[in-house]
C-alpha cells in the first residue's frame, strides 16, 4: 500500500510580500528550501496562521528572507502572516518506517 506521508515542514514561515499579479506560486528563500529538501515547481500546502486559509500552489526559488504568495493566492495572506508551508511524498509501507519528515521551525 501507498501512502501519502509529510515530506518537509516550514513552521511559522512570515510572509515578507505578496504579488497579486504574478502568474501564482509561492516564492520562498532557496535557503530554506534546500534545507528542508523543497525544491522549484514542488506542490506545496500552505497553512495561514492569522486567518485561517489553506491553499496548494509550486514553489519558485527566491532571494534571501523572501517569502511571498503570488497570484490569486495573493487574496489569502498579507505581508506579517505566519504560515505553514507543507511539501509531502508517497511512501510504501516498507519506506515509511524509516522516513523522517523535515521539520525546520522559523
Amino acid at each position: 500500500m501507498i501512502r501519502t506521508m509529510l515530506k518537509s515542514k516550514i513552521h511559522r514561515a512570515k510572509i515578507t510580500q505578496t504579488d497579486i499579479n504574478y502568474n501564482g506560486s509561492i516564492t520562498i528563500d532557496k535557503a530554506l528550501c534546500k534545507k528542508t529538501d523543497i525544491l522549484e515547481n514542488e506542490k506545496v500546502d500552505i497553512y495561514n496562521i492569522n486567518n485561517g486559509a489553506r491553499l496548494s500552489t509550486y514553489v519558485i526559488y527566491g532571494k534571501k528572507g523572501v517569502i511571498g504568495i503570488n497570484g490569486a493566492a495573493a487574496r489569502l495572506a498579507q505581508k506579517g502572516d505566519l504560515v505553514i508551508i507543507v511539501s509531502y511524498i508517497q511512501l510504501g509501507e516498507a519506506e515509511i518506517k524509516k522516513h523522517k519528515p523535515i521539520i525546520l521551525s522559523l
